[in-house]
């Protein structure tokens, strides 16, 4: 395994303060986020894939706005069927129990079975119905996993994944891609340590595929999306590790024929 089971670093973190400006939108029973970027266009789509605090979280709603800002149509779908974990829950959750479906009243489980559909649905309406050329996903701590699993170049897939502090990533998630990757990685993380890190890099090597991790002194798991931004260590790596994923897909999206 390349990184850890979720831990309780996955749902604790700062909330955010601003407006999103997206729609809430039915996609065949799937909610979703939708940004379009101001002209408009849809030829350069990114498929966002949350942390387990969900499409609705302020945070992601914020990030989703800023790739748009940054000529991006923006798909950020609902992976857990409104049983998202609320951001600094209070009282035990017991996640392996949740992942399996035991707090959602329908025993809907959290694993590939139900996520990969979503993620299927979402990519066949884009490329289809919003006529999007070219997509890049971005996975925060739980959604990376389903960026490294759908980065195929077969046309259908995702053309160039980024993610930022992965979790529960098995390796033939890695092995198996084909296409662009990179990683903002958290200096202290339990879930991605050094040793998984190191081993995410070796494979990344041994496949060939253009790949970039960039490590963040001074923050923990999650700080992409959910770090204090009143403490300047994590703003700046916070900060900078959109502008990584930005770079990213503007050299493997827009740039590439």
């Amino acid at each position: 395994m390349t990184s850890h089971q979720l831990g309780t670093c996955c749902y604790k973190g700062a909330k955010h303060e601003g407006t999103a400006t997206g729609q809430l939108l039915d996609w065949q029973g799937i909610e979703a986020y939708v940004k379009h970027p101001e002209d408009g266009s849809t030829e350069h789509a990114i498929l966002l894939l949350t942390d387990i605090i969900g499409h609705r979280s302020i945070n992601s709603q914020l990030i989703a706005d800023q790739f748009a800002a940054n000529g991006y149509f923006i798909v950020m779908p609902d992976l857990f069927f409104g049983d998202s974990v609320p951001l600094n829950k209070v009282g035990e959750l017991d996640i392996p129990k949740w992942f399996a479906g035991g707090y959602n009243a329908k025993g809907t489980n959290h694993g590939p079975s139900t996520v990969d559909p979503i993620v299927e649905l979402c990519l066949s309406t884009m490329r289809t119905e919003y006529k999007c050329q070219k997509i890049g996903a971005a996975g925060y701590c739980f959604g990376a996993k389903y960026v490294l699993r759908h980065l195929r170049s077969d046309g259908k897939a995702i053309d160039v994944g980024h993610a930022a502090h992965p979790s529960h990533v098995e390796r033939d998630d890695l092995q198996d891609i084909t296409g662009p990757f990179s990683i903002a990685a958290a200096e202290t993380d339990p879930v991605f340590p050094p040793e998984n890190r190191h081993e995410t890099e070796d494979i990344l090597k041994s496949i060939g595929v253009p790949y970039q991790i960039n490590l963040y002194g001074g923050v923990t798991h999650g700080f992409a999306v959910r770090g204090d931004l009143k403490d300047r260590v994590q703003l700046y790596a916070k900060e900078n590790a959109f502008l990584q994923a930005v770079q990213w897909f503007d050299e493997h999206l827009k740039n590439q024929k």
